[in-house]
């Protein structure tokens, strides 16, 4: 009897550790599987369930979709919400509809990192003394939403940026409060998912031409117009994760067709030149916190006319998504070619705007459940 007994015992130890290694097993196929996919397994099993809503498992799948980045394409048509997605060799992977935006107008597509992307729109106001802009964050792989409360009042449209750390994110709304006085200087008010309200900080130097920000390493940056025309670039607004703000001078004088692009996790400038149809790509480098640099790492003739307006700009490794009016190409960096794509559906596009992607389970509340 002893013996049987002490046999009974060893044998559910070896089922424990078992049960241990299977978990990991799974985990380890999950996380193999498209995101949209792993959503769907949630309602397999419990234990699938467990493993996939853990803030390790959304941590190490967010590490693995890295390793193969794509592009977010939003041609930015009013009757038409539908976003796209472009592999990083330029091939239309996925339609991707978002839910419950059907019918909204206006809607614009303002920043994407780490799966999640912003979109912005101006609904109809009867109160024509304000501004009123609604933002989401959106997961595109999930399908989910989240709705932010409605910031302060502004007599001009506001202008929004978002910040993403490791587990949170922080939207900053730069505004013009009414004011008698024309020298009034536009305010910034910040909002996370943890309070999940909007806080002040205080006045800004400048506002920013529009919402199309990039975020590049811990940094959020809008393009601010010139003094001299403000349809031009002249300078750079940036604010970091602890709300400080820098203005950063452009390394020359930019034409219109200026665009900031996040080039494996440097903020690059990427401008064209109409008049000598040449592309200039600019590399910002930090000596430290506050000092910097422009080095230019790339000029190279552009493949289209000056009949043909450059609309959009987006970096990926080693690689540069130009949108003109008539073109979709793919410019690889260290090569010097220009490669023309050819997709099979032709939408109707009025502004495209298009970001590079990595698909995530990142939560757009920015809550993560608990660790099982």
């Amino acid at each position: 009897m002893d013996g049987t007994r002490g046999k009974r015992i060893k044998l559910r130890e070896n089922d424990c550790d078992k049960v241990g290694t299977l978990t990991e097993i799974v985990e380890n196929i999950l996380l193999r599987f498209p995101v949209k996919s792993i959503s769907e397994f949630n309602a397999v099993c419990k234990q699938w369930c467990k493993v996939i809503r853990t803030p390790s498992f959304t941590k190490k799948q967010l590490s693995l979709s890295k390793a193969e980045p794509a592009f977010i394409l939003y041609p930015y048509v009013d009757d038409d919400t539908d976003l796209y997605l472009v592999s990083a060799d330029g091939i239309l992977t996925e339609k991707v509809s978002l839910p419950r935006c059907e019918d909204l107008s206006f809607l614009s597509m303002i920043c994407s990192y780490n799966g999640l992307v912003c979109f912005t729109n101006c609904p109809w106001r009867p109160n024509p003394e304000t501004t009123k802009v609604e933002i989401r964050i959106c997961n595109p792989a999930t399908r989910k939403i989240h709705l932010l409360p409605e910031g302060s009042s502004s007599e001009e449209e506001p202008t929004v940026g978002v910040a993403f750390g490791p587990s949170d994110y922080k939207v900053f709304r730069i505004f013009h409060p009414k004011s008698d006085s024309e020298d009034t200087l536009p305010e910034c008010e910040v909002y996370s998912p943890s309070t999940g309200v909007w806080r002040g900080i205080g006045s800004v130097p400048k506002c920013p031409m529009k919402s199309h920000n990039i975020f590049v390493v811990g940094k959020v940056y809008w393009f601010l117009p010139s003094e001299d025309d403000h349809t031009i670039a002249g300078s750079i607004l940036s604010v970091d994760m602890e709300e400080n703000f820098q203005v950063i001078e452009l390394p020359e004088e930019v034409t219109a067709h200026a665009f900031l692009v996040n080039l494996d996790a440097h903020l690059c400038l990427v401008a064209i030149y109409d008049d000598d149809l040449i592309m200039d790509i600019w590399l910002l480098k930090y000596k430290n916190e506050t000092e910097y640099y422009w080095e230019r790492i790339c000029s190279d003739y552009i493949p289209y006319s000056t009949m043909e307006n450059t609309d959009a700009a987006a970096g990926l490794k080693n690689e540069i998504f130009i949108i003109t009016s008539e073109h979709y190409f793919l410019y690889d960096i260290g090569r010097r070619t220009w490669i023309e794509l050819d997709f099979v559906e032709n939408f109707q596009r009025n502004c495209p705007v298009i970001f590079s992607y990595t698909e995530s389970l990142l939560p757009c509340n920015g809550v993560m459940g608990p660790e099982i």
